[in-house]
């Protein structure tokens, strides 16, 4: 048996289970394979393979989703990693990152504030965090500036790819909605349900379970959320706002 715990997370209402099972089939689906979806800490989903091409099929899943790095022994500074913020928030000296670091216990790595100050000017974290939508869960692309293995310390910076991405999603015009907690069909069931499909420029999916809607010019955030928020429960949505 092969075993991949993949980089993405299933929580909320569950429903990336079955797309991710869906997205397995048409990549796995000619090869002698079996394979069983599992949540293990942290939400991070484990793909187990078995059967005569699980090698072939473990390699295959890990070109297409990737791989956490499982230890705190295997992140190296200068590399960029796939992440989720987590806890936003909670703490007034940066923002967490879940990098999927397992052993030799689970350790969420730090964006810090410093950084973030020098990045985004002088505002506290839960300001940047409210102004710029971010929520738990919404993936993002890291670069490791600092491991200090002793005190189990990892140090983080946005990769340019993400850095250029938020600096255009805050400063486009376009309010937007990052909506955290259900696959992207179903952010698009409840902009049909309400008739507010008609208000969004365009959706990108982030992740299995993490959806981008950037609203049309004269759409505001605050009256979509209110109108499609209860079709989308257990959900996380945050927005950025641009003032008319």
């Amino acid at each position: 048996m092969q075993e991949v715990v993949i980089l993405e997370k299933v929580y909320g209402d569950r429903s990336g289970f079955l797309k991710l099972d869906k997205k397995l089939k048409a990549l796995l689906g000619d090869l002698e394979v079996e394979w069983k979806l599992s949540a293990v800490k942290k939400n991070w989903i484990k793909v187990s393979l078995n059967g005569e091409d699980e090698e072939i099929s473990a390699n295959l899943v890990r070109e297409e989703f990737g791989e956490v790095p499982y230890k705190l022994s295997a992140v190296k500074e200068g590399e960029t990693y796939r992440g989720r913020f987590v806890d936003l928030g909670k703490v007034g000296y940066g923002a967490y990152v879940d990098i999927g670091i397992f052993t030799p216990r689970p350790k969420d790595a730090l964006l810090p504030l410093y950084y973030l100050k020098e990045t985004f000017g002088e505002m506290p974290v839960r300001q940047m965090i409210r102004d710029f939508g971010w929520v738990d869960n919404l993936p993002i692309e890291v670069t490791v500036t600092e491991v200090e293995f002793g005190a189990r310390e990892v140090e983080l910076a946005f990769s340019d790819a993400q850095l250029k991405r938020i600096k255009g999603w805050i400063s486009d015009g376009y309010d937007k909605l990052f909506i955290a907690g259900t696959v992207s069909e179903n952010v698009e069931k409840a902009l049909i349900k309400t008739g507010h499909g008609r208000d969004v420029k365009r959706i990108e999916e982030l992740g299995l379970m993490e959806t981008l809607l950037i609203l049309k010019k004269g759409t505001q955030a605050p009256g979509i959320i209110k109108e499609i928020g209860p079709h989308l429960r257990g959900t996380l949505i945050g927005a950025v706002k641009f003032r008319e």
